[in-house]
């Protein structure tokens, strides 16, 4: 079943979404250890409008097991998403205090899919396809008629299915060293 995300899902969520953050090999990463970085993770998922706030967050629930979770907001919330990161590092004793993203990753006027992550024991069963398919009624339910994504240019795979599914290209990011590919869908 696919649901609003709940402060108490927060121990689940944030290995899921910490497998993200090592695959964009984020500079924090190698400051901090992982455990420091998952229970500091674990409390700002329960800070409403946090990038990774429960209220951004949409899982996939199979029977209470988190299988999967997508997280996405408004491109106008982008400027003040990462505000309370740095307090909770300062709270949580991470060397490193300042927001973990620092460049502009989505644009006014799309819901933007910041990240979306299954389970290892439920890759292949669906779950991303769920997720990304109720897209449309995130989008719509937060007042915004386009979504948009990165997508890492070097995952082909990815890239097919976003097609697939009615994603274009219109333009190149960089994040964090990596190259990405911005692509939008009208809903």
């Amino acid at each position: 079943m696919i649901r609003d995300a709940r402060p108490e899902d927060a121990k689940m969520v944030a290995p899921l979404l910490f497998t993200i953050w090592k695959d964009m090999e984020l500079p924090l990463l190698q400051k901090e250890s992982e455990e420091k970085i998952l229970e500091t993770l674990v409390v700002a998922i329960s800070v409403p409008d946090y990038r990774y706030g429960f209220n951004h967050l949409h899982v996939y629930d199979d029977n209470g097991i988190i299988a999967g979770v997508v997280s996405g907001y408004p491109g106008a919330k982008e400027p003040f998403i990462d505000q309370i990161w740095p307090e909770l590092a300062k709270a949580h004793k991470l060397i490193d205090q300042s927001a973990v993203f620092k460049e502009k990753e989505t644009f006014s006027g799309e819901w933007y899919l910041d990240s979306i992550v299954t389970s290892p024991d439920y890759r292949g069963k669906g779950i991303g396809t769920a997720l990304l398919n109720e897209l449309p009624r995130f989008a719509k339910a937060d007042g915004e008629h386009t979504i948009g994504l990165n997508c890492d240019k070097e995952n082909k795979a990815a890239k097919r299915l976003y097609e697939r599914l009615g994603f274009q290209t219109t333009g190149e990011i960089l994040l964090s060293g990596h190259r990405y590919e911005h692509m939008q869908k009208s809903v």
